[in-house]
């Protein structure tokens, strides 16, 4: 049985992991074997991080809402569920946005928050 030569095929494939692992620091870069278990470790973090980054903004919405409300005298579950009662429905994305560029219509918001708890 004559014997397989890798070839185009396995030269291809190589190039291909060692292009993605363009930038990477010693041998990750240069040497195959190295290279493709950096790739793919990379590809597990960025898998991971796709989902983490979701919480890290949410957590970033959470922070700066909860920042904006007790400077008008409310925490931020309070303003949550003052807003739920109003029947704002607003999502944190945009209840942050208000607060860090328009801090007028955010003490708005606060405001009907307030009042929907006190009736």
């Amino acid at each position: 049985m004559p014997r397989v030569k890798g070839g185009t095929v396995t030269r291809k494939r190589r190039k291909k992991i060692l292009k993605l692992a363009k930038g990477y620091r010693g041998a990750k870069h240069l040497l195959f074997k190295s290279a493709n278990t950096q790739v793919m470790v990379s590809y597990r973090y960025a898998f991971r991080d796709r989902r983490q980054r979701k919480r890290d903004f949410r957590k970033l919405w959470i922070a700066r809402i909860n920042a904006a409300a007790r400077m008008n005298d409310m925490s931020y579950s309070q303003l949550m569920h003052g807003l739920r009662v109003a029947e704002i429905d607003m999502n944190r994305k945009m209840l942050a946005d208000l607060a860090v560029n328009d801090a007028a219509a955010f003490t708005s918001v606060v405001e009907a928050a307030k009042a929907a708890l006190n009736k």
